[in-house]
């Protein structure tokens, strides 16, 4: 490939990722308005209904963000009634996250979303496991690239 094909927007793996993922949270809005939330905090919700009573540096671990990104955000979350914040007994640096009952309540109304998001996008299903494999593995090689650099 030649310089000029190289620097294509169309040839970049990382624009591809990032327009699918605009795409996509695109078509999660109207879905998540349902239960009123954005699709970072339907993300979060989706990793603490996984694992309630987490660090707020374990949360952020597995969603990939920041602390200056999480904290305004469970922040919402706790001002809508689904989470609670609290400074963690054994280790006062550690703020603990964990659902209300109201947060556990919500996991029942959102268990159709990925039907509805699936349906939207006239995947198949085993399209939609294939390509999660293979992005679940590229995420590993990126993963394992930043280890090395």
């Amino acid at each position: 490939m030649d310089n000029n094909e190289t620097l294509k927007l169309d040839n970049q793996i990382c624009f591809a990722f990032y327009a699918c993922s605009r795409e996509i949270t695109k078509l999660y809005r109207p879905i998540l308005e349902e239960l009123d939330l954005t699709y970072t905090q339907y993300v979060t919700m989706l990793a603490l209904w996984e694992q309630d009573h987490v660090t707020v540096t374990a949360l952020g671990n597995k969603l990939y963000l920041d602390s200056g990104t999480l904290t305004p955000l469970l922040k919402k979350l706790e001002a809508a009634g689904l989470i609670t914040r609290t400074r963690d007994r054994n280790d006062e640096r550690s703020v603990l996250v964990e659902l209300t009952k109201q947060g556990k309540a919500l996991k029942e109304k959102a268990v159709g979303i990925p039907a509805q998001l699936a349906c939207k996008l006239d995947a198949k299903p085993e399209e939609a496991a294939l390509l999660l494999d293979q992005m679940h593995d590229f995420l590993r090689k990126i993963q394992q690239s930043g280890a090395k650099g």
